[in-house]
């Protein structure tokens, strides 16, 4: 049993009372920031147990009649075609993806806001979509004299040549893909705008991590640490609002470093007046309050650190990742007395594997191991064969288990495996045999329509999502799309699951 240690109730419920309070205290018009993930944020549920991931959606529809929402994305990103690594999809098409999830939540996004736009390739490909199909698209140029001069930012050729944004509700959403989108210029350029107009706007910032009411060196906030390890941020005390308040609360560099030149380009914007004294005081974040079990939430976010240090180590292998961001999370490690052992199905992953080698000693190839937690604590482990690989044979034992199917029989019949080879040597001309898991569950549903077994088993299958899986190699993109589908936490050691440098 998973045990929770967070109140998401009390936490949508305290946000949207601290939200509309800022609201208020700006004559009614507030530019929100949305740091982090908007849907989908499993970190988030990870390391707070009970925390619903798109909680901050739930939180949006009870404000929708007093939102707009405003999409930033950085033109960089698009034209590097920055991957978003829990989905495993582009920056831009995790746009299109968020705007088609809000509107099935019935939340509209007013607008796309293109970011340090200067008529990049793609950038005007990407434009140019969008527009045809009815969207709102408005371009910012780089606010020139960023970051240092301020009466230049704030003036007609810094924050106002960008494009203002007509936007009629109190509260205005800047959201966007990944740091460094845009979303903070987006609403210091709305400001400024607004100031102009005789609208006494303000703005705010909704973060999740770090949590300012949680210690330091508190496991949650460690934890974020190392989900950003690779871009170097780090937590701090923040020094403003020691010296403003004589209160020690958690803060990290990027808003820190930042705020003496934003709070000066806000008394600019406003004529001098000044609402923050520090980087906390823009926060709105109650997640700290909504931790009902805070031991609970210690060991949660003590091993997301752990996978966050499988994966940096995969990352680093694949060329992804500096030497230096798996080191830092090794800090983190030691920090706390954790072994990557410590995952619980890391060993069970490494026997499955080592046994699998025993048992083909003289056969050549490389052995794969997998282990599944399940919810009520049983450890199911799998290994590759010449008719599947690893991650497939994981799932398949998985169900079987939850569905009560001895292992001898069998899910997937000759004729429907037969069929599926000859597809994919003598048709498709693809030299492996061994099923992926994407192949393996396709295969499966086939096997559903006549196979009473193999249709109780498929139905197990949503019970797998939030379990934890470990595999000993790196998942082949069929093995990593379907363990994504199914909802698993996945980690692999470091090791490839074939000596060919190009897998499909």
């Amino acid at each position: 049993m998973i045990k929770t240690g967070f109140d998401c109730e009390r936490y949508i419920k305290e946000q949207t009372a601290a939200i509309l309070d800022r609201v208020r205290k700006f004559d009614n018009k507030l530019y929100l920031e949305f740091g982090g993930k908007l849907l989908y944020d499993y970190h988030a549920s990870r390391v707070l147990p009970g925390y619903d991931p798109n909680a901050k959606t739930r939180l949006l529809h009870e404000l929708r009649d007093k939102a707009d929402i405003l999409l930033c994305i950085y033109a960089g990103d698009i034209e590097r075609k920055k991957i978003r690594a829990d989905f495993g999809i582009t920056y831009d098409s995790d746009a299109l993806k968020l705007i088609d999830d809000l509107r099935e939540r019935e939340i509209n996004v007013l607008g796309v806001v293109i970011t340090r736009f200067d008529n990049q390739p793609a950038t005007v490909l990407f434009k140019n979509k969008l527009e045809r199909r009815g969207i709102r698209v408005y371009t910012h140029q780089y606010t020139k004299g960023y970051p240092t001069d301020v009466d230049l930012i704030v003036s007609d050729d810094g924050y106002g040549v960008n494009e203002y944004i007509e936007t009629s509700k109190p509260l205005v959403i800047v959201t966007g893909p990944g740091p460094g989108s845009g979303k903070l210029a987006t609403c210091l350029s709305q400001l400024y705008h607004d100031h102009r107009r005789g609208i006494k706007s303000g703005y705010a910032k909704f973060e999740t991590f770090p949590i300012w009411s949680l210690p330091l060196k508190h496991p949650v906030n460690i934890a974020y640490e190392a989900a950003t390890a690779d871009i170097r941020d780090f937590n701090l005390i923040d020094p403003f609002h020691l010296e403003a308040y004589g209160e020690t609360v958690v803060n990290y560099n990027r808003d820190v470093e930042i705020f003496p030149v934003l709070k000066r380009i806000l008394e600019k914007i406003t004529y001098g007046e000044s609402f923050y004294k520090s980087p906390t005081d823009m926060g709105v974040n109650r997640a700290g309050f909504a931790i009902v079990d805070d031991e609970v939430v210690r060991e949660a976010a003590k091993q997301e650190i752990i996978r966050r240090y499988f994966r940096y180590r995969c990352e680093y292998v694949m060329g992804f990742a500096e030497k230096r961001t798996v080191q830092r999370v090794e800090l983190f490690l030691k920090d706390f007395n954790l072994t990557p052992e410590d995952r619980k199905v890391v060993a069970p992953a490494r026997q499955a594997a080592k046994e699998a080698q025993e048992q083909n000693k003289g056969n050549e190839g490389i052995y794969c191991g997998g282990a599944l937690g399940l919810r009520e604590g049983t450890i199911v482990t799998g290994n590759n064969s010449p008719l599947m690989h690893a991650a497939s044979s994981l799932i398949i034992h998985a169900i079987k288990h939850l569905a009560g199917i001895p292992d001898k029989i069998k899910l997937l019949p000759t004729t429907v495996t037969n069929s599926v080879r000859s597809l994919k040597t003598e048709i498709l001309k693809e030299k492996t045999i061994s099923f992926d898991l994407e192949e393996t569950l396709i295969a499966l549903s086939i096997s559903a329509t006549s196979n009473p077994a193999a249709q109780l088993a498929m139905e197990k299958l949503t019970e797998l999502r939030g379990c934890e899986v470990h595999m000993t190699h790196i998942p082949t993109p069929g093995d990593e799309a379907g363990l994504r589908r199914l909802g698993v936490n996945l980690t692999s050691d470091p090791n490839f699951s074939t000596n060919n440098l190009f897998v499909i």
